[in-house]
């Protein structure tokens, strides 16, 4: 029919109709990421403490309270390590509850996930997030840290401190000579394989099904050595190239090759995750000889600096999937163990200045020249675990592009929690911190711990922890006395110099404010309310600053704001100061204090811009 202008009149409405149909449903398209809700659970540090030996019939020791056998650790030995071992099972199944009551169907786990990569460890996550998978039906996307795969290779091992009988410590070891009876009183070893360190290979024959090997219903799935494309893809393909010998690297010192088990996976359409391997195993030396000796390896906790000079392949991978997603219009979530910028809020020369170059965890801090590579490999937003702190850092650079890194609390410390990512839009992210406060059974092992604190107490041990971590009501504060303890039986120990620790240690609020002023009449001229610095001590200050680094901001929650205001006077008049130490500890404490939106926050990928939302005060 020839189209007359009477016609074209007739046929308007209808043509805007389906015009604004069409629009309608591109907009729709366009927006098919929006509000998908990822959570991402890092150093999680499982340990099955019900788990059982496929080669030994020992149970642990049985609970009274639960009827239950157990495989826990001693509390001598959690309190002594930045993470815990038993109360964080029951931290990992209450945040999976979380998870699953908010609807969430993407769950990443950033490595850590497990105990030192033991067989009867790694089984029992196996298990638990089979159990939320088919229960919930989601999704988990994982990818390696350092207590993983703790070399790249299996490796005979053991723990001389799991509980045992009367409180007493328990040795587990893979072979009966790795174990030398040091007293009397020490039980007879338990021997199993299933406590030796899994290699890469074993955790994959474990955990294939989540992230690192490709599955069918998966839309793409490739590594940093697959040579298909996008176009081309083939799930049979793929799960051939997937196997762990078409996965491997060489180091540049041996030309020893090791797994390298990164991937990029599409689970839905136009959602992609790229999960970084950046363990290194930097070969020892004198030890180079080509060969799997788990011994010649040193461990990865170093995480980006080594990246730059072992994994080079990593950064061409990574800039040729920023590419693509950009190309194709995907939303790009990029995630693995290790943080990609400064995590102390960019207090790192002042605490070197301070404690030292090798203390405080500082020789994991990553080099500048580790944001600037990524960034220009094409990465905007990295969350990242390892160090069990609440952050978020952020690197401009001079091309107008910036790199944004979220570090992932732990639910094996303080603060315990998990991160949440509302997809807004394609550059809009907005990111939620989870305390995992109310948990179920976590206190269920105490009766387990007054019997550990009865022997070692009739045992006159020198040091014995508190027992009044015991009177903790909720895992909350359970995991802010493990802070604590840890600060009093290793930090002050091993990171503090013995002049500045005495200083901060035999000083009150008040002494320590009376150090930036020539006497105390000059101080009284200063107008500050005193009151508020008597009652409480350096070592006050010292648990604080650690609940600070810790959580961030999260941690003005368990700081009374009257403490905090009297802090940070005192960190502004310290500054003042001749006292070099004291200086250099106020512009810790409030770089500490001051740091980027880390709890609630919106992120604009376009303008690389940081949002608060429901800011604490």
């Amino acid at each position: 029919m020839k189209m007359t202008k009477n016609n074209f009149s007739n046929a308007l409405p209808g043509l805007l109709v389906l015009l604004f149909i069409l629009t309608a449903c591109h907009k729709k398209n366009d927006n098919k990421e929006a509000n998908i809700k990822i959570a991402f659970l890092s150093d999680v540090h499982l340990g099955d403490i019900y788990g059982s030996f496929q080669d030994n019939d020992y149970n642990g020791v049985l609970n009274p309270l639960t009827g239950k056998y157990t495989l826990a650790r001693t509390m001598g030995a959690q309190l002594k390590s930045t993470r815990l071992f038993n109360e964080n099972y029951f931290a990992f199944l209450a945040a999976l509850d979380d998870v699953a009551k908010r609807g969430v169907k993407y769950v990443v786990l950033p490595g850590d996930f497990s105990d030192d990569g033991q067989l009867i460890n790694i089984r029992g996550l196996k298990r638990i997030l089979n159990s939320y998978r088919e229960k919930y039906d989601i999704q988990f996307i994982t990818t390696t840290g350092n207590h993983d795969p703790v070399k790249p290779f299996y490796q005979d091992a053991g723990k001389i401190d799991f509980l045992g009988i009367g409180g007493k410590s328990q040795a587990i070891f893979s072979k009966r000579e790795l174990f030398t009876q040091k007293t009397e009183d020490d039980l007879e070893p338990v021997i199993t394989e299933d406590i030796a360190k899994l290699g890469y290979q074993g955790v994959l024959n474990e955990l294939k099904d989540f992230g690192f090997f490709p599955k069918k219903n998966d839309v793409y799935w490739e590594t940093p050595f697959t040579n298909y494309s996008y176009k081309n893809y083939d799930f049979k393909e793929a799960e051939k190239q997937a196997e762990i010998t078409n996965r491997t690297y060489k180091l540049p010192e041996t030309q020893q090759t090791i797994p390298d088990v990164s991937y990029l996976v599409e689970p839905a359409d136009n959602l992609w995750f790229l999960a970084i391997d950046a363990n290194v195993y930097v070969p020892k030396e004198m030890l180079n000889e080509n060969n799997n000796n788990p011994e010649n390896f040193n461990g990865a906790s170093i995480g980006y600096n080594n990246v730059l000079t072992h994994k080079v392949h990593l950064l061409k991978w990574i800039k040729s999937v920023t590419k693509r997603a950009n190309d194709l219009g995907k939303t790009l979530i990029v995630f693995s163990h290790y943080p990609m910028v400064d995590f102390n809020d960019d207090a790192t020369s002042e605490m070197k200045a301070l404690f030292g170059a090798n203390k405080m965890q500082l020789h994991r801090v990553p080099n500048h020249t580790v944001a600037q590579a990524l960034s220009e490999a094409g990465v905007k937003v990295h969350f990242g675990g390892h160090m069990h702190i609440n952050d978020t850092g952020i690197r401009n650079f001079k091309n107008g592009k910036s790199l944004i890194n979220i570090q992932i609390p732990s639910l094996a410390a303080y603060i315990p929690g998990y991160k949440l990512l509302t997809l807004k839009s394609h550059s809009n992210f907005e990111v939620e911190t989870i305390v995992i406060d109310a948990v179920p059974n976590f206190n269920s092992l105490f009766p387990l711990y007054k019997q550990e604190h009865e022997y070692l107490s009739s045992k006159n041990n020198a040091v014995i922890w508190n027992k009044d971590v015991l009177k903790a009501k909720t895992y909350k504060e359970f995991t802010t006395w493990h802070l604590e303890e840890l600060v009093r039986l290793r930090f002050l120990k091993s990171d503090w110099p013995e002049a500045f620790k005495k200083v901060m240690l035999n000083a009150t609020g008040k002494d320590l404010l009376l150090k930036a002023f020539k006497n105390e009449a000059e101080l009284n001229k200063q107008n500050l309310s005193l009151v508020s610095f008597e009652n409480w001590t350096g070592l006050d200050m010292i648990n604080d600053f650690y609940k600070l680094r810790s959580a961030d901001k999260l941690a003005f929650t368990d700081i009374k704001k009257p403490r905090l205001k009297a802090y940070k006077e005192l960190c502004n008049s310290l500054k003042k100061s001749n006292h070099k130490e004291l200086k250099l500890w106020a512009t810790i404490f409030l770089k500490t204090m001051n740091g980027k939106p880390a709890n609630h926050f919106k992120i604009d990928l376009e303008s690389y811009t940081i949002t608060t939302v429901n800011p604490l005060y």
